[in-house]
């Protein structure tokens, strides 16, 4: 038989305790919220907010683009098409106009919702619906345009992001490039840059899709941005609803940019996304910052955590 373990005395005079007041916490009274008063102002809501987890890192991530800014240090936006789909648009293009973002690089379905917000004024469709009949993304307009467009553009020597901004701009069958990110990079000259999977949009189906010239404008964005990302060093890198495309992009571009000598550290990196993603967790924000920098992670819905962040931005900056 197994020797029973020794009976526990009672009392317990020999367990070891200390005073409370010895003890380092990581949360005082000092970091707790404030319910919030009708008729405040945005500041004294921020005012409300506890100073733990995610709100005190949504601050950190927008004191960094502060900083970076005032330090003339660049901004760079990567995202998927879905920050478009959900509104966010003029959001974006107001950041550039008021030289916050500096540089945006792009997944390849952000042309298509784009363009069609600017030429139609609405975008995205039922693709289970469509699928059935196979009839998922073959717009007419968006195939034909959109296509002619890359390709006049890049035989006249741009990349695919400067092609269709130019294309949106003076094109006048666009019912309002006001709303358009790529158009209002081609007019205020901020870098935007397109990085295309081949299959992977819903131009590519279409008969006008040139892949010599998809892939060459393409070639030319990813050389844009490792141009950019050469001067990263104390700025911030936001990767904003992108799984896979920009995650890979940003760091075989970081990579080229410093494999060229250029000494790119000392930046942070935000990640903004509805759940953690394994390529965007290591190759936003762990890998690139491993010498030195930080990185943050925003979980939560694009068309609540951006609009948030911008704003926290607009209010902060003159407190940095």
């Amino acid at each position: 038989m197994r020797d029973k373990p020794p009976a526990v005395d009672r009392p317990l005079t020999d367990v070891k305790r200390y005073s409370l007041s010895a003890r380092s916490s990581k949360v005082n009274i000092c970091q707790q919220g404030k319910p919030f008063s009708r008729g405040g102002s945005f500041r004294d809501f921020l005012d409300t907010m506890p100073e733990v987890l995610a709100a005190s890192e949504l601050k950190k991530a927008a004191r960094a683009i502060i900083e970076a800014r005032a330090a003339d240090r660049p901004v760079i936006l990567g995202m998927g098409a879905h920050p478009i789909k959900v509104g966010l648009s003029p959001i974006i293009i107001d950041l550039m106009k008021k030289g916050i973002i500096t540089a945006i690089a792009t997944s390849g379905a952000s042309i298509v919702h784009d363009f069609e917000m600017a030429f139609m004024g609405c975008t995205s469709e039922d693709v289970a619906g469509e699928l059935c009949h196979g009839t998922f993304g073959m717009a007419l307009e968006t195939g034909i345009m959109l296509n002619t467009a890359i390709s006049d553009g890049v035989r006249g020597g741009l990349g695919l992001g400067s092609a269709i901004g130019d294309f949106i701009l003076n094109d006048n069958r666009i019912k309002d490039a006001s709303v358009s990110i790529f158009a209002a990079a081609v007019d205020l000259n901020v870098p935007i840059t397109v990085h295309v999977a081949v299959g992977t949009d819903i131009l590519h189906m279409h008969p006008e899709a040139n892949g010599s010239d998809i892939g060459e404008g393409s070639m030319r964005d990813f050389r844009t941005l490792a141009s950019v990302i050469t001067t990263l060093a104390g700025g911030v890198f936001i990767n904003l609803g992108s799984a896979v495309i920009i995650p890979e992009v940003f760091l075989k571009a970081l990579n080229l940019a410093r494999n060229i000598g250029h000494r790119v550290e000392g930046f942070t990196t935000i990640n903004m996304d509805f759940i953690r993603q394994y390529r965007a967790e290591v190759n936003v924000l762990k890998r690139p910052t491993a010498n030195s920098g930080s990185a943050i992670s925003l979980i939560g819905h694009h068309e609540v955590m951006f609009p948030m962040l911008c704003a926290i931005v607009s209010e902060m900056k003159d407190d940095c």
